[in-house]
């Protein structure tokens, strides 16, 4: 009997039993953008006008118990906010089979009528559609006839146990490239990369992994964020990370009317040196890309048209720190007795130092490392045990001295026994 021969990853993983199991990036318990959170007192109170949108898992993959926590979390994160026409509405669309509106904007006008809806959600069960949820939410949810208002910032919060029975990435790309701000909340592990790519930016602040139990742990966090974003101003920076944001205004031109241009540049550069973009009247959002990390910025919106003159409108805002990027995946190849092949992906950007790649058999088990230069993304794991299951971490190790890591689990083959033994 011939000894087998070294198989291809996956196969191999299955058939000894094992699987390869992405574990979320750990995630920085400071926001990256240093500022304080808004405390959930009167302060809160008055501070802000935007429209709302909280979609909620109401699916048979949800218990009746997580259902319960995740309406008392949503009565904690809102019972500060003054509610009303002329400051904070919100609106909750239930995922189920069918996307079901569970009230309008335009619903409630007071804080004890909207925390007596929320109180009175009843579970719907069913399938996790959210897809089609999301493409409710963006044709119908923030339209004409729900009460939502123009000029305004517009939040969608995602409240989900990290399971969807379709696509979320196109519907939730498109609601970003309209202006809407998308945060979201898991309580399961959930498909990091996709969730991730869903959220608005930056996500140490719109992406958050909680348990059902600790809602309280994010609730300020998640408080600030959405305060950040419909804080009452004429002209808005939302979605700000190190290199880009998003400008939000309200409809001051309408198609036809006029045209806008907005300059925008670093504050310490003289105006005339600042970036110029012309934009049709009809627009009410702008990206700006290619920005500096911690740098702060100024943008000027000026509306121009032969009807009427409207003064320009003027914010400014910081890029934040450069933001860690982790490995995003980990394949397991080359299995083998003795070694396996681990490789990681995509290329990170040239502030990685250096990859530091631990692995040590599972439960327990003395761990061990080594050093991948960072022009590598695979290194071949020797002098392992056969049949073992191992724990496998990738950390990208920055010139700043943080650090982001990635796991997976992979398996070694049984060793062979010699032909003579061979029954």
């Amino acid at each position: 009997m011939a000894p087998p021969r070294c198989g291809v990853a996956l196969l191999l993983l299955v058939l000894c039993g094992c699987f390869l199991a992405l574990l979320q990036p750990a995630a920085s318990p400071v926001s990256e953008s240093g500022r304080s959170l808004p405390a959930a007192d009167s302060s809160v109170s008055g501070c802000c006008e935007g429209d709302l949108l909280f979609l909620v898992d109401s699916s048979g993959s949800v218990s009746s118990y997580e259902f319960s926590k995740v309406r008392e979390f949503l009565g904690s994160l809102l019972r500060p906010f003054s509610i009303g026409p002329e400051e904070v509405q919100v609106s909750v669309l239930q995922v189920s089979t069918q996307p079901t509106p569970e009230f309008g904007f335009s619903a409630h006008s007071s804080g004890e009528s909207l925390q007596e809806a929320l109180a009175g959600m009843r579970q719907l069960h069913g399938d996790t559609n959210t897809g089609a949820a999301l493409g409710w939410a963006r044709e119908r949810a923030f339209g004409r006839g729900t009460g939502a208002r123009e000029g305004v910032p517009r939040v969608l919060v995602w409240v989900t146990d990290g399971v969807s029975s379709d696509s979320v990435l196109q519907p939730m790309r498109e609601l970003r490239e309209e202006g809407v701000a998308v945060l979201i909340v898991s309580t399961g592990h959930g498909n990091y990369p996709e969730l991730s790519a869903a959220a608005s930016p930056p996500t140490d602040r719109h992406l958050h992994f909680v348990d059902v139990d600790a809602f309280d742990v994010i609730t300020e966090e998640l408080r600030g964020a959405i305060i950040d974003i419909i804080r009452a101003q004429r002209l808005s920076a939302v979605e700000v990370t190190s290199r880009s944001a998003r400008l939000l205004w309200p409809a001051l031109l309408s198609a036809g009317s006029g045209f806008y241009v907005l300059r925008f540049g670093p504050s310490q550069l003289d105006p005339a040196q600042h970036r110029n973009v012309t934009l049709p009247g009809s627009a009410r959002s702008a990206p700006l890309t290619g920005l500096h990390p911690q740098t702060s910025y100024t943008a000027t919106l000026t509306p121009e048209s032969n009807l009427q003159y409207t003064a320009p409108l003027t914010v400014s805002f910081s890029t934040l720190p450069e933001e860690p990027l982790s490995p995003a995946r980990i394949l397991i190849s080359d299995s083998c007795p003795t070694s396996v092949r681990v490789s990681w992906g995509p290329v990170l950007p040239d502030s990685v130092e250096e990859f530091q790649v631990l692995f040590g058999p599972l439960p327990s088990g003395e761990a061990r490392s080594v050093t991948v230069s960072r022009n590598q993304n695979s290194t071949l794991l020797q002098n392992l045990r056969p049949n073992t299951t191992y724990l496998v971490t990738v950390t990208a190790q920055y010139h700043s001295g943080r650090q982001r890591a990635l796991s997976a689990k992979a398996c070694t083959l049984e060793a062979s026994l010699p032909q003579g033994n061979a029954s």
